[in-house]
C-alpha cells in the first residue's frame, strides 16, 4: 500500500509498504513524481523484483573506497590500484552510491579523457564498476543496476612498442650504480616484470641449474594467477647474479633489495634516464626489448618464449611475430 504525504510547502513523500518486505520511502518536489515512483516501486515489490536502495542512499562512494582499501587492496598485486581509487574518490566520493548514474559516470569519463590516457580512464571506470558490484554481492549495498554497465569504455590504446635505440643502454648503464645496472641488464636477460624482480629471493635462484623461480609480488602468485613460473637463466644472467652475491645481502633475502616496491624503483629509474639523456623509455619497455630479442634469436618457438616471459596467451605475443618476417620471406624462396 502506497501513501503520499506532503512535507512542508515544497516536498511530497511517497511511502510504500508490503508485508514480508517492509517499507521504503522517497521524497520528491511534486506529488505526481511521488505517485509515479510509488506505483513503480509497489509493482516491483509485487513481482518480487524490488531491490531496496536504502543502504545505497546513505552510503557514499568514499566509504566504499575506504573499505576497498582496507579489505581488498592488501590482497592485490602491486600498487596500481591506488591512483585510480584516489581519482574516483576525488571526483565522486561525496556522492551517495544511489546518486551515481550512468550519466554521471559518462561525464566523469569524458572529463578524465581530457586529462589522462584512454587506458587510464578505462581502468578507472572498470574499477568503479567492480566496486559497485562488490558492494552489492558481498557488502549488502545494492543498486537495481550497475550504472557503469551502460557506459561505453574508451577504446583500447595501441600497445607500446618502444625499444632501446642506438647507444641508449650504454648511456643508461654508464650513469647507473651497480645495483641499478644489474637489475636493468637482468631484466633484459630474463624478460621478467619489475614487480617479479623486486620480489625474487636468493632461495628461488639455482645458479647450477640456471633457473630462477618467480612467485609474483610478495609471493602472491604471478600476474597470470600461477603459483610460480620457472625462468631459465642465460650465461649473462648467471654472471650478473654472481656479481650481486659479492655485495652485502639483505635481511629479507631478496636479490634486488635496494627498492621495496615499484614506486621507489621508478624514481631511481627516472633519475638515471634523465642523467643519461634518454627520453620516453619506461622500465617495462625492457620486457618488450627482452621478448623481441628472444624472437630475433630464432631458436625458440612461441610456446617456449611464452613459458619464459609469462605471457598469458599466444595472442599477446602476436605483435612480436613481425620480427621474423624476413626469415619467413627467405624460407618462401
Amino acid at each position: 500500500m502506497a501513501t503520499i504525504r506532503k512535507r512542508g510547502d515544497l516536498q511530497w513523500q511517497a511511502i510504500v509498504k508490503r508485508k514480508g518486505i517492509g517499507s521504503t520511502s522517497k521524497t520528491f518536489l511534486t506529488r505526481k513524481d511521488a505517485e509515479d515512483w510509488a506505483k513503480i516501486t509497489e509493482a516491483a515489490m509485487i513481482r518480487g523484483h524490488y531491490i531496496s536502495n536504502r543502504d545505497a542512499e546513505k552510503t557514499t562512494l568514499h566509504e566504499l573506497v575506504e573499505r576497498y582499501r582496507s579489505d581488498v587492496l592488501p590482497t592485490k598485486r602491486g600498487n596500481g590500484f591506488s591512483p585510480a581509487l584516489n581519482a574516483l574518490d576525488a571526483a565522486l566520493g561525496k556522492l551517495a552510491l544511489s546518486a551515481i548514474t550512468s550519466k554521471r559516470v559518462a561525464d566523469y569519463r569524458d572529463k578524465r579523457l581530457k586529462e589522462k590516457s584512454p587506458d587510464t580512464v578505462r581502468k578507472e571506470v572498470n574499477l568503479l564498476s567492480r566496486l559497485i558490484d562488490l558492494a552489492g554481492k558481498e557488502w549488502g549495498i545494492t543498486l537495481p543496476a550497475n550504472p557503469c554497465k551502460m557506459v561505453a569504455r574508451p577504446a583500447v590504446g595501441k600497445a607500446r612498442d618502444r625499444r632501446i635505440e642506438g647507444d641508449e643502454l650504454d648511456r643508461i648503464l654508464g650513469k647507473s650504480e651497480p645495483p641499478i645496472a644489474a637489475i636493468i641488464e637482468f631484466a633484459i636477460e630474463t624478460a621478467a616484470r619489475l614487480g617479479e624482480l623486486l620480489s625474487v629471493k636468493w632461495a628461488d635462484v639455482d645458479l647450477k641449474k640456471r633457473v630462477m623461480i618467480v612467485r609474483g609480488i610478495d609471493g602472491r602468485g604471478t600476474k597470470n594467477d600461477d603459483a610460480f613460473r620457472a625462468v631459465p637463466l642465460s650465461s649473462r644472467a648467471v654472471e650478473i647474479l654472481k656479481n650481486l652475491k659479492t655485495l652485502p645481502r639483505s635481511i629479507d633475502g631478496r636479490v634486488f633489495y635496494w627498492w621495496r616496491g615499484s614506486d621507489s624503483f621508478n624514481k631511481t629509474w627516472k633519475r638515471v634516464c634523465k642523467r643519461a639523456g634518454v627520453e620516453g623509455l619506461r622500465f617495462h619497455d625492457l620486457r618488450h626489448e627482452a621478448t623481441s630479442r628472444l624472437f630475433e634469436k630464432g631458436v625458440f618457438d612461441s610456446m617456449e618464449i611464452a613459458s619464459i616471459t609469462g605471457h598469458k596467451t599466444l595472442q599477446m605475443l602476436k605483435r612480436y611475430t613481425h620480427l621474423k618476417a624476413e626469415d619467413l620471406a627467405r624460407k618462401l624462396g
